[in-house]
């Protein structure tokens, strides 16, 4: 069914359609519309599905309406009843407004709406003129009845590339003690999203502005003031170098679990006595622990806490792989080679990580060399059928043998 059909049925009964939130945000931005959201104003959910009895009905707190893969529902207001993110009585009726249901969303760019009719604009909350500001406000001080806008401001911010709002920042900041009431599912889904944009760094600074960074991100946090070595790292702390090796990272790669890696590459720093900055001696080895805490407090994937480990204990061997020996360049090949990060993903890392600081290591035309030029299949050949452990010992001399050779062209 068309959604003009549908609004015309609606329409003849006595309500009327619009659509709302970030596809109306998207179009006014000239952006590609990705979800398309309506909702409905002037009918009870009988009269709704009197309508269309076909219409598949989702959600346990409040009912969507699923037509054709368009999601519709109701105009509802909410109030909250308790902490957290869940605890809030709905409240749908025929009376209730676009403009009142507007009013319970959380930023300003995504409390506006279009008459899918008319394609008037509603846009009680000054949204568009926000957009061409290029500011994140929140709707109204109802903000602060749900902790997860503290998440999705930064995410929002991030995806959007907008600046917030001061008020924005301390209604976030107010809100720091009830963040501890949410899941850690919501929480990593909000860094999930803000992990694929193009500068996922806005995220954290989001966060760090208004000073809740700590919360969910103590790791992050740990790196603001560990001091470097200004020879290296004119940048400043290994926090502010840790969010631009993100963004380095995700201008090369749209695959999160590298750009994971890259975030946490250097969370061992955050460990580092202050009497000894601006060193961070084993920092790489002390990461590894880190990176599981880290990981396991947001519920990462595991595919991401793997390759987050091989990144941090590996980076700085990927750093002097030329000054290293062939035997020890053998070990860090396979090594690398066989973890969920690769050798082109710790790569990425390297090289993002020694940003224009002199000749990257380039590791990976010699380590696939090695790992594919010489494999069981060449050792067979050469040395005739032996057993598993003379293939592994064979192996890694020829290995070495050929980076020998290499070195000396």
């Amino acid at each position: 069914m068309e959604i003009i059909e549908i609004a015309n049925k609606i329409k003849n009964a006595g309500g009327n359609l619009y659509i709302v939130g970030g596809a109306v945000r998207d179009e006014l931005m000239g952006k590609e519309k990705h979800d398309e959201d309506y909702c409905v104003t002037g009918l009870l959910p009988k009269e709704f599905l009197k309508l269309f009895p076909s219409a598949h009905i989702r959600g346990k707190s409040f009912e969507v309406y699923d037509i054709d893969g368009m999601e519709f529902a109701l105009a509802r207001t909410e109030k909250k009843k308790g902490l957290g993110h869940k605890e809030f009585e709905i409240t749908t009726g025929k009376n209730i407004t676009i403009e009142q249901d507007l009013a319970r969303r959380d930023i300003t760019v995504n409390s506006i709406a279009k008459d899918v009719l008319t394609k008037e604009i509603i846009d009680p909350f000054k949204g568009v003129e926000d957009i061409k500001n290029k500011v994140i406000k929140a709707t109204s001080n109802a903000f602060v009845e749900d902790p997860l806008r503290v998440y999705r401001v930064a995410r929002f911010a991030t995806q959007l590339e907008f600046d917030v709002d001061e008020g924005t920042l301390e209604l976030m900041s107010n809100l720091k003690q009830e963040l501890y009431t949410l899941s850690r599912e919501r929480v990593f889904d909000e860094f999930r999203k803000a992990l694929a944009q193009n500068k996922p760094s806005i995220f954290f600074e989001v966060l760090k502005k208004a000073n809740v960074l700590d919360v969910h991100f103590k790791q992050i946090y740990n790196l603001i003031g560990a001091l470097q070595p200004e020879k290296y790292h004119p940048e400043g702390d290994a926090y502010n170098h840790t969010l631009i090796v993100l963004d380095e990272i995700s201008k090369n790669t749209d695959d999160l679990k590298i750009r994971f890696a890259g975030l946490v590459h250097d969370l061992g720093k955050g460990l580092t006595p202050k009497e000894e900055y601006p060193h961070h001696y084993g920092h790489d080895t002390k990461g590894a622990k880190v990176v599981r805490e880290f990981g396991k407090n947001l519920k990462v994937p595991s595919q991401w806490i793997k390759c987050g480990v091989t990144s941090a204990t590996e980076h700085m061997k990927g750093g002097i792989f030329f000054k290293m020996t062939p035997q020890k360049q053998v070990q860090f090949i396979e090594r690398v080679g066989k973890s969920c990060l690769g050798l082109d993903g710790l790569q990425l890392v390297v090289s993002a990580d020694k940003g224009n600081r002199g000749e990257i290591e380039n590791f990976v035309s010699l380590g696939k060399q090695i790992l594919n030029g010489i494999n069981g299949e060449y050792i067979i050949k050469k040395y005739g059928e032996i057993s598993g452990l003379e293939i592994k010992q064979k192996l890694y001399e020829e290995r070495v043998k050929h980076i020998k050779i290499y070195k000396k062209y």
